[in-house]
C-alpha cells in the first residue's frame, strides 16, 4: 500500500464510523494537530493513538457532520495533502459552519507519523459560541 492508499483508508474507515480501523494506520506516537476553537474539546495538539481516539470520542460527541469530502490528495515523498470541504453543525448550540479544509499527513514505515488540519477555525468558533442569556 502506498502512502495516498494509506491516507484513504484512514478516511473510509473514518466515513463508515470505522474509528478502531482509522487508530491502525497511526504509529503508536502519532503527533495530530487540530487549530484551536474556543469551546470545542477536540481541538488542539495530541500525541499517541489513545488520544486521538479521545479525539474522536470528543468530535462526534461535539459535532454532528453532516458533511465529509476529501477532494484532492497530493503525495510526494513521505507527505500527502489532502483539500477538501465540510459542514457540521455544533450539537451544543445548534449553530452550522462550513469550510474547506487542508489535512497535511507525514507517513513514516507505513503508519500515518504526523496530522496537521488547517481550516476556518474563526467560522467554528463562531459556531461553538454560545449565545448570553438575557437578562
Amino acid at each position: 500500500m502506498n502512502n495516498t492508499e494509506l491516507v484513504q483508508s484512514a478516511y473510509e474507515c473514518f466515513g463508515k464510523g470505522d474509528i478502531t480501523g482509522l487508530i491502525a494506520t497511526l504509529a503508536e506516537d502519532i503527533e495530530w494537530t487540530v487549530p484551536e476553537i474556543e469551546n470545542a474539546p477536540f481541538a488542539g495538539s495530541r500525541t499517541g493513538k489513545a488520544a486521538v481516539g479521545e479525539f474522536f470520542t470528543q468530535l462526534v460527541e461535539a459535532e454532528d457532520m453532516t458533511r465529509f469530502e476529501p477532494l484532492e490528495f497530493i503525495a510526494e515523498g513521505d507527505k500527502v495533502v489532502v483539500l477538501g470541504e465540510s459542514e457540521a453543525t455544533v450539537r451544543s448550540t445548534g449553530k452550522t459552519y462550513q469550510t474547506d479544509w487542508v489535512h497535511v499527513f507525514h507517513v513514516h514505515d507505513g503508519k500515518i507519523k504526523e496530522f496537521q488540519e488547517f481550516f476556518d477555525n474563526a467560522a467554528a468558533t463562531r459556531a461553538f459560541q454560545k449565545t448570553a442569556a438575557a437578562i
